[in-house]
C-alpha cells in the first residue's frame, strides 16, 4: 500500500541483509534512519525509534534509480501522470525516476519545465526531469541549454527521436559537457528503421509486417560514439537491444571513449517470438530481438559493457494498445524491473545480487551525478527492502500505473518489494 511517514521519525531496520555496492557492503546488520538521512550503522540495541522494521530475510539496499521513464505529464495524462508513475515507482523499490521530455508540450523551455514542478515536488519519490535537445524534438533548432539547466533540468535527451545529424549531436554533447549534465541518446537510423513495428527477421516475415532492422540501432550507436570520441564528451546510450550495438560500446570503452549505456529488462528477459501472439503489449522501440541478441545483452551486463538497467517505462491505455498494427510502441516496467533482474539475471547466474543493485542504483546515480544510490552515513535515506526469494504473479490489474501494458504480464517472477523509503519516508509497504 502507498503511504508516507513523517520524515522526522527515527526508523530502525533490524537484522537485514545490507547490500551497498557504493561501499562494498554485504552483511547482516541494522540501519538507523533519522531526520531523513542514514544516521547510523549497527546502532546499539537500545536505540530509540518510532518505527522498527524487522528485516529478517530481507535485503536492504539503496533505492533504485531509473534513468529512463515516460510519465506522459503534461499532455497525455490519460496514459499516466506524475502521481501514478511515482506510486508505481515506489511499489517497485525505485526512489528516483528520470522523466523523458517527449510530453505535450515538449519540455524544451523553462516554462514547459515549470508546468509539472508542483507535481514533481509532491511526489513520494524523487522525480527528475530531462529537457529536450531541440525545440519540439524537431532536430533543427537547439534549446537554450543554460536556461533549462538553471531551471532544474537534470539532463538532456530527444528520446523517441534520434538526432538528425552529427552537427546536432556534437552541439548537444558540448553543451551537456559544459554544464556537467548527462546527454541521453536515442540511437536509431530512421532510414534503416523505416516503418517497421517489430524486429526485422523471421517473425516479421511470418506475420507479414514491416520490420525494424538491428542495423538501424547499430548505425545510430556507431554515430554517437564517433561524435563522443571526436569531442571527448560523454554520451549515454539509451535502451541497447542488439549484439552489434553492445559490441560497439564494448570496443569504445576499451578505447577510452566516454560512453555509458543502459538496457531494459525486456531485452535481457524476452524475445521476438512473443510477437507471434499479435499482442501489442509486446511492441516497443527498439523492439524485442532474437535469442542471440538477448544472450548478448546478458553478456554485456555481466562484463560491464552495459552500465545500468532502466525501464523505458512507457504507458499507453488499453484502447491504444488494442490494435496490433496501429498501437503505439512502449511497455510499462517500474513495478517489475527489480523482479526481472532477480529472475533473469541473478537466478541464472549472469549477475550477483550486489552487481544487480549496482546496475539499478549505484551506477545510474553516478551517471546522473545526483549523489544518490548509497547507504553512506549522512546520505538521503532512500532505501528498498525486498524479499529476493519471494515469487509473485504479475497481474496488470493490480499494478499502480494508470496503464496496463506490461510485457511481463502473467509471468511469475522472484523478488518482492516489501518497503520503500525515500528521504526517510516510508512511501510503500506491503
Amino acid at each position: 500500500m502507498p503511504c508516507r511517514t513523517d520524515m522526522k521519525k527515527r526508523i530502525l531496520i533490524n537484522n537485514a541483509r545490507i547490500i551497498d555496492p557504493s561501499q562494498g557492503w554485504e552483511f547482516v546488520g541494522s540501519l538507523l534512519i533519522a531526520n531523513g538521512v542514514i544516521a547510523q550503522l549497527n546502532p546499539a540495541n537500545c536505540v530509540a525509534a518510532e518505527l522498527i522494521i524487522d528485516g529478517t530475510g530481507l535485503v536492504c539496499a539503496p533505492g533504485l534509480v531509473d534513468l529512463h521513464v515516460h510519465l506522459r505529464d503534461p499532455g497525455q495524462t490519460h496514459k499516466e501522470d506524475i502521481a501514478f508513475g511515482a506510486a508505481a515507482a515506489a511499489a517497485g523499490g525505485v526512489t528516483t525516476i528520470v522523466a523523458m521530455p517527449n510530453t505535450k508540450p515538449v519540455i524544451d523551455c523553462p516554462e514547459a519545465l515549470a508546468l509539472t514542478a508542483k507535481a514533481r515536488a509532491a511526489a513520494p519519490v524523487h522525480v527528475l526531469q530531462t529537457a529536450a535537445v531541440s525545440h519540439g524534438l524537431g532536430s533543427t533548432r537547439l534549446v537554450d541549454f543554460d536556461a533549462l539547466a538553471e531551471a532544474g533540468a537534470c539532463g538532456f535527451s530527444d528520446d523517441g527521436v534520434p538526432f538528425a545529424d552529427e552537427n546536432i549531436t556534437e552541439a548537444a554533447l558540448l553543451a551537456a559537457k559544459r554544464l556537467g549534465l548527462p546527454l541521453l541518446a536515442h540511437c536509431e537510423n530512421k532510414k534503416l528503421a523505416g516503418n517497421g513495428i517489430i524486429n526485422e527477421g523471421e517473425i516479421s516475415r511470418k506475420l507479414g509486417v514491416a520490420g525494424i532492422s538491428a542495423e538501424s540501432e547499430i548505425r545510430g550507436v556507431e554515430r554517437e560514439i564517433r561524435c563522443a570520441a571526436k569531442l571527448n564528451a560523454p554520451v549515454h546510450i539509451c535502451h541497447v537491444s542488439t549484439r552489434g550495438a553492445a559490441e560497439l560500446i564494448r570496443k569504445a570503452k576499451a578505447a577510452g571513449i566516454p560512453v555509458t549505456a543502459e538496457t531494459a529488462p525486456h531485452y535481457f528477459a524476452l524475445t521476438q517470438e512473443l510477437l507471434l501472439t499479435r499482442d501489442a503489449d509486446y511492441r516497443m522501440n527498439p523492439p524485442l530481438r532474437t535469442d542471440d541478441d538477448r544472450r548478448a545483452i546478458r553478456e554485456a551486463l555481466s562484463d560491464g559493457t552495459l552500465d545500468c538497467i532502466a525501464t523505458d517505462h512507457a504507458p499507453h491505455s488499453p484502447g491504444e494498445k488494442a490494435d496490433f498494427l496501429t498501437a503505439p510502441n512502449g511497455v510499462i516496467g517500474l513495478e517489475t524491473s527489480l523482479a526481472a533482474g532477480i529472475t533473469y539475471l541473478v537466478r541464472t547466474g549472469v549477475l550477483t545480487l550486489p552487481q544487480l543493485i549496482e546496475k539499478m542504483s549505484t551506477k545510474p546515480a553516478k551517471i546522473l551525478g545526483a549523489g544518490l544510490g548509497t547507504l553512506k552515513i549522512g546520505a538521503a535515506a532512500d532505501v528498498v527492502l525486498f524479499d529476493a526469494e519471494r515469487d509473485w504473479l504479475v497481474e496488470p490489474k493490480k499494478l499502480r500505473s494508470k496503464s496496463r501494458n506490461s510485457a511481463f504480464k502473467g509471468l511469475t517472477m522472484a523478488g518482492k518489494v516489501c518497503y520503500t523509503l525515500c528521504d526517510g519516508n516510508v512511501v510503500f509497504h506491503v
